[in-house]
């Protein structure tokens, strides 16, 4: 992960060719920050475990409806 800091390059060779940039949050970052962290995060991730275990659970029954029928 790259920090929110300006970042500074440079030519070691040539001082005058000097690069400044400032990296800004992008809007990714931002929605990662507000869904997957903190308090809504533990619900988020609750939810979609729980969403994964049903999901698992149904694919399972039918397939051993189906595997199971005479």
């Amino acid at each position: 992960m790259e920090s929110n800091e300006a970042s500074v390059q440079y030519n070691r060779w040539n001082e005058d060719n000097m690069n400044i940039q400032v990296h800004s949050q992008s809007r990714l970052i931002g929605l990662y920050n507000g869904l997957c962290t903190g308090r809504l995060g533990i619900v988020m991730k609750a939810a979609v475990s729980l969403t994964v275990m049903v999901a698992i659970y149904i694919v399972g029954y039918i397939t051993g409806y189906y595997v199971h029928r005479c």
